[in-house]
């Protein structure tokens, strides 16, 4: 989505599974970008798994996952700094974004408390703060990504003009209304379920009399 897709004119692409493992125009699904977000997007998870795992459990358990998020933590701080390198180099579009618009910086700047809370409240036992923190680094990541990109939403990285963009592929008045009034109610059902299973499922889970979950 950041990188962008080779599309023409009447707005296809196709994309073979790599080309020369370069970003540029003829790149393909794969090169050294994607490689470099989906490395990123897994320390990422690794780490928001185990704090969930330590939210969740007790003993052994809990501190092995502790000590997992922390030390898998060092990788995402290190490749962090890469990736944003590469995103701003890859997308000229970030760049013009956040310089047209100042305030936008909030986003990066969720990502970066985030990442430093769950290193300071993480500590030798995890908890609903180091997890809570990890929510906040990807959310600050993903809005980074769509502040910087928009109004694109697919952006072309053959001819910056040919982008899908929030306007002209916008589906017509008619059906934005009609989706906007069935997402408001449907929305409000499933963050209703949320609220449901996880008070119903809060706290840890306890262990046995022989030391099972």
């Amino acid at each position: 989505m950041v990188r962008g897709v080779p599309l023409d004119r009447s707005g296809e692409f196709f994309l073979p599974l790599w080309t020369d493992f370069t970003a540029g125009k003829d790149t393909g699904i794969l090169d050294w970008y994607t490689l470099l977000i989906a490395i990123a997007a897994l320390l990422t998870l690794a780490v928001h798994g185990s704090l969930w795992v330590a939210l969740k459990t007790e003993g052994a358990v809990e501190a092995r996952a502790c000590r997992l998020a922390q030390s898998v933590w060092w990788g995402l701080l290190a490749w962090v700094v890469p990736i944003t390198f590469a995103s701003f180099r890859i997308q000229p579009h970030l760049k013009q974004s956040f310089a047209a618009h100042p305030w936008g910086y909030v986003f990066p700047l969720l990502a970066i408390v985030g990442l430093i809370g769950i290193r300071v409240l993480g500590g030798v036992r995890g908890g609903l703060d180091a997890f809570l923190c990890s929510c906040l680094f990807i959310l600050g990541m993903l809005t980074s990504a769509a502040f910087g990109i928009y109004p694109y939403v697919l952006p072309s990285n053959a001819d910056p003009s040919l982008g899908l963009t929030v306007h002209n592929s916008a589906a017509p008045l008619y059906g934005l209304q009609v989706g906007l009034m069935w997402f408001i109610p449907g929305m409000l059902l499933a963050c209703g379920y949320f609220v449901y299973t996880y008070r119903s499922f809060s706290g840890k889970v306890k262990l046995d009399g022989q030391g099972h979950y």
